[in-house]
């Protein structure tokens, strides 16, 4: 009989969802206005502390809109961390402008200080000074937040933070979300809250909010007819998956525990094992989620394990785990666009591996988990 599926990061309802969806029918607040959206919106902001929310339909409208709100056009080169999933630099494309990837740094996993500036350097150089940076605090583990600003901050070019799997991560005691220009999270089903579908944009003003708005309902203007004098998109949240926001953020903060907990499980079974190591921050300023625990396989362990031995060991007892976000960089649809850096990125991709992470993990599933490990290196 086949074992019950133990999936990497499945979505972990609270109870409330349905209450605010039968809300949303019971007033035929259908569409993508209504007082879900307010509500999810302003338990954001309050969560975060500062900034404005605009809730959307994805992370990837999110960045798109962020990207149009910093100016991006046509022609212009953006900076983009390489290890990352694809939605941070494809609506560089949709706006007709340039992705340049950057390598990773091998303390955080995210965008390398070192190579950035390189990059900036040398874009300025050819005469082609970048017009945004995007960050990615990447499973949850926030960049190097001081040393990136920093940067972006002497060349005059603005930060899209992307903070899809950081809702809940901080550093310095200040929620990820808050440090870009512009900021925006993912509420996709495999992420630490869902709304089914759908993300935010976080502003630094309510005008630029106002903005994102505007952009995400077809650019409309204040007329009593149908007027139109920008390019707009179909963006919005509906009030219906807002309604499972407002759910899931009753319970965001045990699902940041829980995914705590699990990363701790991981940390300590890797304890026994040679040659595996648990990514993890670097020191007390940085807090993580851990939306997805990540280890990583030293190639000369002792057990001569590779990343695909352990997926395939895992596999067969019906566990799903990925190897780590493969670089931008190698992609074959990037493959003509310039790249700053060395192996870093692609040094952890080959042997990186995302374990199961989610928040409804039981200890009976954590114990199959860890099953698999004992046997692969006893």
């Amino acid at each position: 009989m086949e074992k019950n599926k133990i999936w990497l990061s499945p979505p972990h309802m609270g109870g409330n969802e349905l209450h605010y969806i039968q809300e949303a029918f019971d007033t035929n607040w259908i569409a993508p206005i209504g007082p879900n959206i307010d509500f999810f919106e302003q338990s954001l902001e309050h969560y975060l502390g500062s900034g404005y929310v605009a809730a959307v339909n994805s992370g990837t409208a999110a960045i798109h809109l962020g990207l149009i709100l910093l100016g991006v056009q046509s022609g212009d080169t953006v900076l983009c961390q390489s290890m990352t999933f694809s939605a941070s630099a494809n609506p560089i494309l949709y706006q007709g402008a340039i992705p340049i990837f950057i390598d990773s740094e091998a303390e955080t996993w995210n965008l390398c200080p070192v190579a950035l500036e390189e990059a900036i350097i040398d874009q300025i150089k050819k005469g082609k000074k970048p017009k945004a940076i995007i960050a990615v605090h990447l499973y949850g583990i926030p960049y190097k937040i001081d040393a990136i600003r920093v940067l972006a901050d002497i060349y005059g070019i603005p930060i899209l933070e992307d903070s899809a799997e950081a809702l809940g991560s901080s550093y310095k005691g200040r929620k990820c979300g808050t440090f870009g220009d512009v900021g925006i999270f993912s509420f996709n089903g495999s992420k630490i809250i869902t709304t089914s579908g759908g993300g935010a944009i976080v502003t630094n003003s309510e005008a630029l909010k106002k903005k994102a708005i505007f952009y995400a309902t077809q650019s409309r203007e204040d007329a009593i007819h149908y007027e139109h004098s920008q390019i707009g998109y179909t963006y919005r949240m509906s009030n219906v998956c807002a309604g499972i926001g407002r759910g899931q953020m009753e319970v965001l903060q045990k699902h940041i525990e829980s995914r705590r907990r699990v990363h701790q499980f991981y940390t300590v079974l890797s304890e026994s094992i040679a040659g595996i190591t648990v990514h993890a921050v670097p020191d007390d300023r940085y807090f993580s989620n851990y939306w997805l625990t990540a280890i990583l396989i030293d190639p000369n362990n002792p057990y001569q394990l590779t990343r695909d031995q352990v997926m395939q060991a895992l596999s067969e007892e019906n566990i799903e785990s990925r190897p780590l976000w493969k670089p931008m960089h190698l992609q074959p649809v990037f493959k003509e666009n310039a790249y700053y850096g060395h192996e870093v990125a692609a040094t952890l991709f080959e042997h990186g591996l995302c374990l199961p992470s989610g928040s409804n993990l039981s200890a009976a599933a954590l114990n199959r988990i860890k099953g698999v490990f004992l046997q692969l290196t006893c």
